[in-house]
């Protein structure tokens, strides 16, 4: 049938994902680091999306197209929301040994991280990091001052560790090359069962990785909970911008 869809443009798309919480029925995902429609039949043609890309990737055009079907949607999005999401491929998948959960002692002393003897000490205390292979219910978890990092961050910025991973739990990503959705999804379960006593945000300077951040606070505001939110954006030359 011929109807009004959503197209979008991968010339003008930089992968940003903000397109992807605004779409109620999760038919927008991030491919190679590209937005594009996961199926005709989850899009309602009406255009939630359009406002939220900064690039004007985003129009509706009349096509031929399956039609819109809300038994799909409905179906779609259990399936996004089941409690076992499995990991990909390029993630070693969540049965690695090398994923299990894992608490220590973080190095260093809890000094002036200004000081030039603390540079070099690791500020890590725990494993994993990435936020597809960490579980929700980790211990570290519990009680603990959060940071959400894209991952080009502690290559930007020289005193990560120190700065910002000092005292807190970790998880990090990429939401251009991942699928942010799945980052709303997993954060809005992580906040709901742990006891997060703030958040912090790091993200870098150039418009794709504004996703992890709008994924990190609508989860937030799904989760019914009141936690302290920091945002801070980091230069590719490694200075703090904000």
């Amino acid at each position: 049938m011929i109807r009004k869809i959503v197209t979008i443009d991968p010339e003008k798309c930089n992968g940003c994902g903000l397109c992807v919480p605004s779409c109620a029925e999760g038919a927008i995902t991030i491919v190679d680091g590209k937005a594009q429609l996961a199926a005709d039949n989850l899009c309602d043609g009406l255009g939630a999306c359009l406002g939220e890309c900064p690039q004007d990737a985003i129009r509706i055009i009349e096509r031929e197209a399956d039609e819109f079907d809300e038994s799909a949607v409905d179906q779609h999005l259990k399936s996004a929301h089941a409690p076992s999401v499995p990991a990909k491929p390029h993630h070693h998948g969540t049965g690695c040994p090398g994923a299990q959960a894992r608490s220590f002692t973080a190095q260093g002393k809890e000094s002036d991280p200004d000081r030039p003897e603390e540079k070099g000490t690791s500020r890590l205390g725990q494993w994993p990091v990435q936020l597809h292979l960490v579980p929700v219910s980790a211990p570290f978890f519990q009680d603990a001052d959060l940071l959400i990092a894209a991952d080009c961050v502690p290559f930007a910025y020289a005193r990560f560790h120190d700065h910002f991973l000092a005292g807190k739990a970790v998880v990090i990503g990429c939401p251009k090359l991942d699928d942010n959705r799945f980052y709303l999804e997993k954060l809005t379960e992580l906040f709901r069962v742990s006891s997060i006593k703030s958040i912090t945000v790091v993200r870098m300077e150039v418009p794709c990785c504004g996703g992890i951040v709008m994924a990190a606070k609508q989860a937030l505001a799904a989760s019914g909970k009141d936690i302290p939110f920091t945002e801070v954006t980091v230069g590719i030359q490694g200075d703090i911008l904000k």
